[in-house]
């Protein structure tokens, strides 16, 4: 095939990073190995034919944003961003005003879950992603950003972070300020994004944090809620295991999970 629409598909496609080669209206061999590349990086049948369900993964990805409103939202901003859909929303007023498609953290490395602030914004070079929004997770370095693996956008790839393509992320850039809340939701488990694992010293993220509360609330942990998995903590840990007639090593176990009341629903 030949013509205007496979010269569209090589544009996209380039765009997301999967064609490298001209832009020529010809469905040769290159083309339909960056077509089958993108079908199996996206759990689509890899035929290598460029189908309706792959015509729709392409323009959901890379278009999406582009068919919405385009100038600044006039309203108080906030962002939320859904772990489960992929997705980051710009909220005008508590309305969603606009969407855009993200990667996320991978299963070991989870996006942290709980409401957040901007509290840093630069521009990077193009090589790793044009803009960068830091957002105030107190047990490391986490934010929204570009990307030099637009390929990686709707997927779970990153090591916490939030991903967008570079043309959307310097769209929002310009809208959000330092300060600008930060809602990050979803996840098979919400903030137990991994489910109940053994948590010990060491240990740090969402889980956490949430261990970490339930234990204030019950008077056993007088610490920071920083979601870091400290010397005070697991003494907190060994002393609520002690008050319960648990076996006392300090750790987050399911017997400390169920006497916490830390249930898990999907």
């Amino acid at each position: 095939m030949s013509g205007a629409n496979v010269r569209e598909m090589q544009k996209q496609l380039k765009r997301l990073g999967f064609y490298s080669g001209k832009i020529d209206g010809i469905y040769g061999p290159e083309t339909y190995i960056s077509v089958k590349n993108f079908q199996e990086s996206y759990g689509l049948e890899s035929d290598g034919i460029i189908g309706l369900r792959t015509l729709e993964c392409i323009f959901e990805i890379y278009e999406e944003a582009s068919y919405q409103p385009s100038q600044a939202p006039t309203g108080e901003i906030a962002i939320l961003i859904d772990i489960s859909e992929r997705k980051l929303y710009i909220l005008t007023d508590g309305e969603i005003y606009k969407k855009y498609p993200v990667a996320v953290g991978k299963w070991e490395t989870p996006t942290p879950i709980g409401n957040w602030k901007i509290t840093q914004k630069a521009i990077w070079g193009k090589g790793f992603g044009s803009r960068w929004m830091r957002i105030n997770v107190p047990w490391g370095i986490y934010g929204i950003h570009g990307t030099n693996k637009p390929w990686s956008i709707g997927s779970f790839a990153s090591a916490g972070c939030i991903r967008m393509l570079n043309k959307h992320v310097e769209e929002v850039y310009g809208w959000v300020k330092v300060g600008t809340p930060v809602v990050i939701v979803g996840g098979p488990y919400g903030t137990f994004t991994s489910g109940r694992k053994t948590l010990v010293r060491g240990d740090k993220g969402s889980d956490v944090l949430e261990v970490q509360k339930r234990l204030k609330g019950l008077g056993f942990y007088q610490g920071n809620l920083d979601g870091i998995f400290g010397r005070g903590m697991e003494k907190a840990v060994k002393y609520f295991q002690e008050s319960r007639n648990l076996k006392v090593d300090g750790q987050v176990t399911a017997r400390v999970y169920d006497e916490l009341g830390i249930i898990l629903f999907e």
